[in-house]
């Protein structure tokens, strides 16, 4: 398996002020919390001598010496061990008795000493060092969390906001920190070729490499080691996160899995991801459903295949299948594509309000006009676009057996000016970059083939299959459509220089809260099919465009 991420904290002493300065120190080791602030505060964050009965509710925001001397309680109790203190200190009492009682019981660290950084606003970053031990193994233990000081509403006392994150940021609410022998071996995951995938040489490949533990480390013939790992809880494994290894205090012998990812496609897209933050990118052979590649920007949550985007206008793929089906629309032929659309109430438009006059369907997918699709929704039921993207392109079923957890896209039934954005990939349509990736390889090969990372014959899996296929009519313009798009349409300038039978759809999707949108693109190229988003990018073309086009035009 690939290495796996280490973890921190750090020590003890008094308040004591130091200028316009308060320094924490905890059995005169540091635990620094700095704040600037003036004057002194009691523990509750009121001024000392003042009576309780006829204090006022304080309200508004929290001041330095405020949060300073919340942060400064909770971490006191905590590296002291004094469970009750440090509980009392935050909002959810209960809550935190359990997790921090856990963290010396069940995860078996001692030794802990805390650090405090400079406060930022409400909020308090620390380190936290400390020692791992079971039985007469130990290992040092590293790494950094943060707290937050809210107000109680009842009485305006400062307390820490509690969630287990506190404790470890790599934990979720209901998840828990264990240190033994792991109920699952772990495993050496291998590409295609033979070699092995570590996170040193594909580092975002991690996520990928914990679900195959979990889904094959009791099955792939090794033995279980002893480690501190995340055990997730009930919610988390709703959300299919893996457990996490984070100290491995002896070694298991790991079984052996080998997945369908191309060494060599992979770096690549590792490369490629690193030039764009927050972009992911997912690459599968059309004829079979392989994934070749899969890489997201920086380590953590796997975006690439668990990510729930609005795909933008990538999902006017699957929407200009279901229009041609329905006679409503035809490649060649002249079809509307006006400034404005209204429907159910809302006024839609195209990006900088253009329009194309006498216009082709073709001329509008090229361009992506947003009101040649959604002037079409009054023909449509509420459920055709649903059935469209289930029945043909095998997507929202969430029966996808791909090997690891992924989400399998969602299309739900909506109406009226939700079911109009639902054409363009907004409303509650939901993608990742495995999906959309998954839509150009139908199109390409004329058949739904379920991506796969681990091939179903190693255990017995049954993927995933489409109720139907498109019409060859059907099937010949949607890929007329992408290749004009691919060659002259939004989709030209990344797909310049890219050979050979191509086709290709570029996306925005409007995020609220977000200045940017996030930039989408899918295409294929002979026997490869490949699509990326960078969230808050921009448009399509230009940020996910470049990284998918660089992949194809490699190949393998």
């Amino acid at each position: 398996m690939g290495n796996r991420r280490r973890v921190a904290e750090r020590r003890k002493t008094r308040p004591a002020v130091l200028g316009g300065m308060i320094a924490v120190v905890v059995g005169g080791a540091g635990l620094g919390v700095y704040a600037l602030y003036g004057g002194a505060a009691a523990e509750d964050g009121t001024a000392s001598g003042a009576d309780p009965k006829t204090r006022s509710v304080k309200t508004g925001p929290l001041s330095a010496t405020e949060v300073t001397t919340a942060a400064t309680t909770f971490l006191k109790a905590w590296q002291q061990g004094q469970v009750a203190r440090a509980a009392a200190a935050t909002d959810n009492t209960t809550a935190a008795t359990t997790q921090l009682t856990g963290y010396t019981k069940d995860a078996r660290i001692k030794g802990v000493t805390l650090t405090a950084s400079p406060r930022q606003g409400a909020k308090v970053p620390f380190t936290v060092k400390g020692t791992v031990a079971f039985e007469e193994t130990s290992k040092p233990l590293s790494y950094t969390s943060s707290l937050t000081v809210v107000r109680r509403e009842s009485d305006g006392k400062p307390l820490v906001d509690w969630h287990s994150a506190v404790v470890h940021p790599d934990l979720k609410d209901g998840d828990t920190l264990v240190t033994g022998e792991s109920g699952t071996p772990p495993v050496k995951a291998l590409d295609r070729d033979g070699g092995e995938l570590t996170t040193d040489d594909y580092p975002s490949l991690e996520p990928v490499l914990d679900g195959l533990r979990e889904k094959y480390g009791k099955t792939a013939g090794g033995t279980a080691g002893v480690e501190l790992r995340v055990v997730r809880g009930k919610e988390s494994k709703k959300a299919e996160a893996s457990d996490k290894t984070l100290v491995e205090l002896s070694e298991g012998t790991p079984g052996t899995v080998k997945t369908t990812l191309s060494p060599s496609l992979q770096k690549a897209a590792e490369a490629q991801v690193a030039k764009k933050a927050k972009s992911s990118v997912v690459v599968l052979r059309p004829s079979t459903g392989e994934i070749l590649a899969a890489a997201n920007a920086g380590a953590g949550f796997n975006t690439a295949f668990q990510g729930s985007l609005a795909p933008g206008s990538t999902m006017k793929v699957v929407t200009s299948s279901l229009l041609i089906e329905k006679k409503l629309a035809s490649a060649n032929k002249d079809h509307p594509c006006p400034k404005y659309f209204t429907y159910g109430h809302w006024k839609f438009q195209n990006d900088d309000k253009f329009e194309i006059k006498d216009g082709t369907f073709k001329a509008s997918f090229a361009r992506s006009c947003n009101t040649a699709f959604i002037s079409q929704a009054p023909k449509l039921k509420d459920d055709d676009l649903t059935r469209q993207a289930q029945e043909v392109f095998g997507l929202g079923l969430n029966n996808w057996a791909v090997g690891v957890p992924t989400f399998d896209g969602a299309v739900p039934v909506q109406s009226d000016a939700q079911m109009g954005a639902s054409l363009i990939g907004q409303g509650g349509v939901r993608m990742n970059p495995l999906n959309m990736a998954s839509v150009s390889a139908t199109v390409k090969e004329g058949v739904f083939h379920q991506p796969y990372l681990v091939a179903p014959s190693v255990d017995g899996r049954t993927l995933a299959t489409a109720s139907r296929t498109m019409s060859a009519e059907t099937l010949g313009q949607l890929r007329e459509l992408m290749s004009y798009t691919a060659a002259y349409g939004t989709a030209a300038e990344a797909m310049a220089g890219v050979g050979g039978d191509v086709g290709a759809k570029t996306g925005s999707a409007e995020v609220d809260g977000q200045k940017k949108p996030n930039g989408w693109f899918t295409a294929y190229r002979g026997d490869l099919a490949a699509a990326g988003v960078v969230q808050q990018g921009g448009h399509g073309g230009e940020t996910a465009g470049p990284i998918v086009a660089a992949l194809l035009k490699q190949g393998e």
